[in-house]
């Protein structure tokens, strides 16, 4: 039995003396100790016992000597209770031989959940800017934070849809209209002026200027809705250019106008007509959002017969529904806070349930260069844009940097930082240690008694090898977890301390050594497994995984 069976095996054990209880599931922690801080802790400890005797009013201690006085397993050698009542069991070497068995045998489905879960429909909107302009630094971290998690939550085993959600329809459209060709019609020779709420910025001259290349000054007979669509479709293009250039790539791109032509927004509002979720008040039609907790009601058509923002959103959100999906996850911004009670008050009154709604709130990004902070200004056309941080960084810094970081924190971008090639820098420092271990593996093979490393070489590990095998097991907890709690930041702080637990192993420990090669053989079969691991956590993070350095 490998050490994660022995973790289920005491979870197991738990549950037959106390009849656990959903809520002593959710809260008992039973985690391998990964740190070498914590080795006299054991190699799984648990909170079991602190966590029962809550429910039972027995002393913690008291609960702990019950439980492990009647666990017996083959591969553990020990059990101690800690402190107030923390239970740290203690492995065989005979648990991580097998461990490493399992992961030469399973290999990136080790990582996987069994093949027996259910199998989930998600779909993941993320970025979702309003084409009018190009992405701004901020974008970068709610596409990173959309791409990874998809990346996560598919390769664990779901189904996800990666989408892209087009504000299409709107005044904002009407604005990059009118500011559009107020720029070309410059760039012709009149002296018309933008309107102070126009859009400023120089990335609408150049465009102008694009245009009037191909259409001549002929193009000024046009009506508003050719220069609406003109800007729309280029910026569009520039948006998607941008983000496959950021490693970002999306399933669906779902145009916001498909719902106003389709009829989709007045079917979703009869929906809620039909649950008496609304009520006419001043020639305007309410939305009843009170009664999940919103602050107040809210319009979904004004008197004047014009639909509201949030008419369309319910139209979405329903065709999110009706297409089978079994989560809906937004990826936003914090000045969108106020949309979670809303986004899930919207799906009750729709008919479903509220919980299988949720919204990742993101903080702001500011760049930060020789210790000052850049003041950016979207109004002046001043602010700094992601595809100039992708030119100035690369995607692999760019994408991590963005990612390092909980979400719910604000982020300064350290540029002076994203462009050393040191070990301060988390990206080097991470493909740095891949490519050593490449390097390993390619001088091993110069060796014929080193070659053809199987699974038979587990046998010979070490206690010195344990520590590191647990560091690698313990991806398959996380990616569970970052699925369910969607903190893929966690992926970034997992790789940098995989990358410090290799670095101090191999400085500590001789992989190849010819004068004992049994040995050797079964570190060399660790590298596999830990070279394996690297390249799984780069592939979900995006970035690249270089050969040589």
């Amino acid at each position: 039995m490998s050490i994660t069976t022995v973790s289920q095996a005491f979870l197991d054990h738990c549950k037959a003396v106390y009849n656990l209880t959903a809520d002593d599931r959710a809260t008992i922690d039973i985690s391998l100790n990964t740190d070498a801080a914590k080795q006299q802790f054991g190699d799984i400890s648990t909170n079991a016992a602190l966590i029962l005797a809550k429910r039972l009013q027995k002393n913690p201690r008291e609960v702990a000597q019950e439980l492990t006085k009647a666990f017996l397993h083959p591969h553990v050698s020990k059990i101690e209770i800690a402190g107030p009542g923390f239970i740290n069991l203690f492995c065989t070497l005979e648990a991580f031989q097998q461990t490493l068995t399992e992961l030469h045998t399973y290999g990136a489905d080790y990582f996987k959940l069994p093949a027996t879960s259910k199998k989930q429909r998600y779909c993941v909107e993320y970025v979702s800017a309003n084409p009018t302009g190009p992405l701004h630094i901020g974008h970068g971290r709610g596409a990173i934070i959309g791409d990874v998690l998809s990346n996560i939550i598919r390769f664990i085993g779901h189904d996800v849809t990666k989408e892209f959600y087009i504000n299409d329809a709107g005044a904002q459209i009407q604005k990059l209209g009118n500011s559009f060709k107020i720029r070309c019609e410059q760039l012709c020779g009149k002296e018309s002026q933008l309107p102070e709420d126009a859009y400023h910025g120089e990335y609408l001259i150049a465009l102008a200027q694009q245009c009037i290349d191909e259409h001549g000054t002929a193009v000024l007979t046009n009506d508003n809705s050719f220069f609406a669509q003109y800007a729309k479709e280029h910026l569009l293009k520039q948006l998607e250019k941008t983000l496959a250039d950021y490693g970002v790539t999306f399933d669906v791109w779902f145009s916001e106008k498909t719902l106003h032509q389709s009829g989709a927004i007045e079917a979703a509002l009869e929906i809620l007509k039909t649950n008496d979720k609304t009520y006419t008040h001043d020639d305007a039609l309410w939305f009843k959002t009170t009664a999940y907790g919103d602050d107040k009601d809210r319009v979904l058509r004004k008197n004047s017969g014009e639909l509201t923002y949030i008419a369309a959103d319910i139209a979405y959100l329903q065709n999110k529904y009706t297409r089978g999906f079994h989560h809906v996850i937004f990826v936003l911004g914090q000045d969108h806070h106020s949309y979670v009670t809303r986004l899930k008050a919207v799906a009750a009154a729709l008919g479903h349930n509220p919980d299988t709604v949720d919204v990742i709130l993101y903080q702001l990004v500011t760049l930060k260069e020789s210790g000052e902070l850049l003041r950016m200004s979207k109004r002046a056309g001043t602010m700094v844009t992601l595809k100039d941080v992708i030119d100035t960084v690369g995607t692999d810094v760019a994408r991590f940097f963005y990612l390092h970081r909980k979400a719910d924190a604000h982020l300064d971008f350290d540029i002076d930082l994203a462009l050393k090639h040191t070990d301060e820098n988390p990206v080097y420092y991470i493909q740095y240690a891949y490519v050593r271990i490449n390097s390993i593996l390619e001088k091993a093979n110069t060796h014929e008694v080193l070659q053809k490393i199987t699974v038979a070489d587990a046998q010979h590990i070490t206690e010195q090898d344990t520590l590191l095998l647990k560091k690698i097991v313990a991806l398959k907890n996380l990616l569970e977890l970052i699925s369910k709690n969607y903190q893929v930041h966690a992926l970034t702080y997992y790789i940098i301390e995989l990358a410090q637990q290799f670095h101090k192993y191999y400085n500590d420990n001789r992989v190849i050594d010819l004068a004992n090669v049994p040995l050797s053989r079964a570190r060399l079969l660790v590298m596999h497994q830990l070279h394996a691991t690297f390249k799984l956590c780069l592939t979900l993070l995006g970035v690249s995984i270089p050969d040589k350095m």
